[in-house]
């Protein structure tokens, strides 16, 4: 897999894929139609008691303090030539340091890395994203422009917009399945991977797709300030249109046609997590033709970095440092 463009796998596995990916989402929404049964008794109830605050949608319009917090780095724009999208992203630390890339996952934005924002500014220029769709970034309308291939090229040319060819690549979730394809596609773009909670994408297609106990995802520990900040920027017209439509891209371009990942790579796993069993993590090592390093938290959720942020910025800190001393030996 050079390229995104040559991800994409011929037309029989494609349709074994899709096919697969029918079953996969029919017990998704048969998950969902219980659910939405139980949502829809409750919204009966809700009527029948206040119906002028039923349908009221609340847009929360001051931010939280926490989202504007000066130790947080900088809020700052860019603007993609090729697609003509802008993208927001906080940045911490010094202009000319090592770039550490971070990409967050679904339903977040970035301040989801608000702990490694804080923690590693002193030797990185720290840059946590809002991807496509999310937060201030902009949102195309339509699901096409949130293929895989799309989300892949804009960390390449994002990187490039902040005069860097190359970064420390850190993702979580959703934005861990992208930073793995990074990795994959742009190798040379990528000295170290840092992914929590997120399988090698051949894993995750492969594994997912038998698997439907994974619907359901764990919980996390937030304070009312944090909740605060998710309400907010979620809470605004169409900010969910875009996150929904990076999962009804999920099966494009996959499975891979190339799987490696050549670079040192560091998986954390929060074990409690309902959603990504376990056992996904310990299949990815034999994907990775590098220095590979898996460690499991036994008491952390799906929700890591945010649950367990010291133990997580330990262990990364602990990667980078054993990393720079094997080369330099």
């Amino acid at each position: 897999m050079a390229r995104p463009g040559a991800a994409c796998p011929p037309p029989a596995r494609r349709v074994m894929v899709a096919a697969r990916a029918l079953l996969f989402w029919a017990l998704v929404y048969s998950y969902c139609g219980v659910c939405a049964c139980i949502a829809g008794l409750r919204l009966l109830w809700s009527i029948g008691r206040r119906p002028g605050e039923t349908f009221r949608w609340v847009v929360r319009e001051n931010p939280p303090a926490c989202l504007n917090d000066p130790s947080l780095g900088t809020h700052c724009y860019v603007r993609i030539k090729d697609s003509g999208l802008r993208f927001h992203y906080v940045a911490a630390g010094e202009r000319g340091k090592p770039l550490m890339l971070l990409l967050h996952g679904f339903p977040e934005f970035w301040y989801s890395w608000r702990h490694q924002l804080r923690e590693f500014k002193s030797e990185y220029r720290v840059v946590a994203l809002d991807l496509r769709g999310y937060g201030e970034t902009d949102a195309p309308p339509h699901k096409e422009n949130y293929k895989l291939d799309c989300l892949i090229a804009d960390i390449k040319d994002i990187l490039e917009s902040l005069g860097y060819n190359k970064c420390v690549l850190i993702g979580h979730d959703w934005g861990g399945m992208i930073a793995w394809l990074v990795a994959i596609c742009y190798p040379e773009m990528v000295t170290k991977l840092i992914v929590v909670n997120f399988p090698h994408p051949s894993v995750f297609t492969e594994y997912i797709l038998r698997h439907p106990s994974q619907l359901i995802k764990s919980g996390c520990r937030l304070t009312a300030e944090d909740i605060e900040a998710y309400l907010y920027v979620f809470s605004q017209p169409g900010a969910l249109t875009g996150p929904i439509n990076h999962y009804r891209t999920i099966f494009s371009c996959l499975p891979l046609q190339h799987h490696e990942v050549i670079m040192p790579t560091l998986l954390l796993w929060g074990e409690r997590d309902a959603f990504m069993e376990v056992e996904m993590a310990e299949i990815t090592r034999i994907y990775v033709k590098n220095h590979f390093r898996l460690t499991i938290l036994s008491e952390a959720s799906h929700w890591l970095q945010q649950d367990q942020p010291d133990i997580v910025n330990k262990l990364i800190w602990t990667f980078l440092k054993e990393e720079t001393k094997r080369k330099r030996e």
